[in-house]
């Protein structure tokens, strides 16, 4: 049965290696059960709801994505998306978190139209290969940099901005020994290198005091205090719309970036295309409209996702083993957020090299493709931002290319997602 379903043969997978890159992809990404929650705690909402809510969109969007598109791909409410729900539009503009609820579900309607109509699949698809494998070596950077910075090996300075951290630090210093001891286990072909790292430097905290086994085991979910409690009569009303399309926006090209970089890493792209890509985009749409419902931001893909990739995971069967995760997680909170961040560092670096391979495919000799690349490959990490290092990459081959008398080489699609990089930049700067 899982032959059939999975085609694992055909992906050149076996059920243990599925089984590990989802678990590896659900340690790596655990934290937004507890870090989620608490950022929309601070719009008002009940922690309790969202935790139920983060839990179920994330286990019902990554059950989709493996089930239908059959991509080891991880979906969960997004950490851009959350932080723009809470501080830009519930306590920034005063809205409602009901009501910014009912945003995130016409946003999600939104989506859902676009893929059943084939536009968000030619989106993805029509993105010019330099820009691909700059996303790709770009989330790479992204990760990378989020892993140091767990690892408080990159600390920020008031000098130059970012520094070397303590060595002291018993954080660093495990930090950096699960890097070596999952490098080494990668290097000598080692199944399952980067959950041993992480699970080993887990433990390893423990005598320290840095990490500590939870108070308790479960915990009974709270619902009720989100649940359908969006108000899609307030989210129509004129003045919102404008929040629908940001909410749109960001998702599309952050979703649309992480596919990218997740399926170049994993080899998954035919011919610079991504097979069943309609399919993948569905996965956030419902995710969206099923975290509305039940009481949270946005869903996307997540790019910690490449950690299950690098790990083995080849197909949805991945996906099945990370929803049931998170459907335990409902009932295992305390067990979830005893994960450290430093022991979930190290496999985040390793990843971040990983994808930066991606970068040996650029056609380098040729400047216009060259220098989109390394516009998207570098503006990724430095803004912290997927959807801007893509929208700056794309801008810049649109304008090279038109400046370089090459204009055929610009698709029709691309031509139109020019035209609305630029007026989202000019609504950015009105703001």
């Amino acid at each position: 049965m899982l032959q059939r379903v999975f085609h694992l043969e055909e992906n050149q997978t076996t059920v243990r290696r599925e089984l590990l890159g989802g678990l590896t992809t659900f340690m790596t990404m655990a934290y937004v059960v507890v870090v989620n929650p608490r950022i929309l705690a601070e719009s008002g909402m009940p922690l309790e709801g969202v935790l139920f809510a983060t839990c179920i969109s994330s286990a019902f969007a990554t059950l989709v994505m493996g089930l239908w598109a059959n991509y080891p791909i991880a979906l969960a409410p997004g950490m851009s998306l959350n932080a723009y729900f809470t501080y830009s539009i519930v306590i920034g503009r005063g809205v409602p978190w009901q009501t910014a609820l009912g945003v995130v579900f016409l946003s999600g309607l939104v989506f859902l139209v676009l893929t059943l109509t084939n536009i968000r699949e030619h989106i993805v698809n029509d993105i010019p290969d330099c820009l691909k494998h700059g996303t790709a070596a770009g989330i790479g950077l992204f990760i990378a940099f989020i892993g140091l910075r767990n690892a408080k090996v990159i600390v920020a300075n008031p000098v130059t901005f970012v520094g070397l951290g303590k060595v002291t630090d018993w954080e660093f210093l495990l930090a950096v020994a699960g890097l070596l001891l999952i490098a080494i286990l990668v290097s000598r072909r080692v199944g399952g290198a980067i959950l041993i790292g992480i699970v080993a430097i887990a433990f390893a905290g423990i005598p320290l005091g840095l990490s500590h086994w939870p108070e308790h085991l479960f915990s009974v979910p709270h619902p009720s205090g989100t649940l359908f409690k969006l108000d899609l009569r307030g989210a129509t009303k004129l003045g919102l719309g404008e929040l629908v399309f940001v909410f749109f926006f960001v998702d599309l090209f952050d979703n649309v970036g992480t596919l990218i970089g997740v399926c170049e890493q994993g080899g998954f792209l035919r011919d610079g295309k991504l097979p069943r890509a309609s399919r993948a985009l569905l996965a956030d749409a419902f995710g969206t409209m099923a975290g509305a419902l039940t009481g949270t931001s946005t869903v996307t893909s997540y790019i910690e996702s490449a950690a299950g990739v690098a790990a083995g995971a080849r197909t949805g069967l991945g996906n099945i083993v990370i929803a049931a995760l998170f459907l335990a997680a409902v009932f295992c909170a305390p067990l979830v957020a005893a994960i450290p961040t430093y022991a979930t560092a190290p496999a985040l670096i390793l990843v971040g090299a990983l994808m930066c391979g991606a970068l040996a495919r650029v056609r380098w000799n040729d400047f216009t493709e060259a220098f989109p690349a390394f516009l998207t490959l570098v503006a990724t990490p430095l803004t912290f931002s997927i959807a801007t290092g893509l929208s700056l990459g794309l801008l810049s081959f649109t304008f090279l290319k038109l400046g370089s008398g090459r204009y055929r080489e610009i698709t029709p699609l691309i031509w139109i997602l020019s035209a609305l990089f630029v007026l989202r930049y000019a609504f950015l700067g009105a703001e």
